[in-house]
């Protein structure tokens, strides 16, 4: 079953979206999405990586 990799909220609770990330491929939801965009920094732990993405500029 896909799970969201942050919060492994699977797809029978909630739609996940594709992410292909360093030749693989994960499944994030909707909720935890802004975290990837705008604090990457959250998701170190659950992302492999993922102190090394920058964060979107603010708008």
């Amino acid at each position: 079953m896909k799970t969201c990799f942050n919060c492994n909220t699977t797809e029978k609770e909630i739609p996940l979206l594709d992410l292909h990330y360093q030749e693989g491929k994960l499944f994030i939801c909707p909720r935890c999405l802004p975290q990837l965009i705008h604090k990457p920094t959250n998701l170190v732990g659950t992302l492999p990586g993922a102190e090394k993405i920058q964060p979107a500029d603010e708008v």
